[in-house]
């Protein structure tokens, strides 16, 4: 299966629960941490919800 790589550019301080819960469940958490993940539908969705915190590296 495809892969994708995902870097936090954003911080989680003041940043609603919901928003902080996402970014611990990409595996991510602190800034400028970077994971590879399969690329999929959640995943994706994910990335989307947090387009202020999260890149795509390639």
């Amino acid at each position: 299966m495809a892969t994708i790589k995902i870097k936090q550019i954003g911080s989680p301080i003041r940043r609603p629960e919901s928003q902080k819960k996402i970014l611990i469940g990409l595996g991510l958490g602190k800034m400028n941490r970077v994971v590879e993940l399969e690329d999929t539908a959640e995943v994706r969705g994910a990335i989307a919800k947090l387009p202020h915190m999260v890149a795509v590296v390639d």
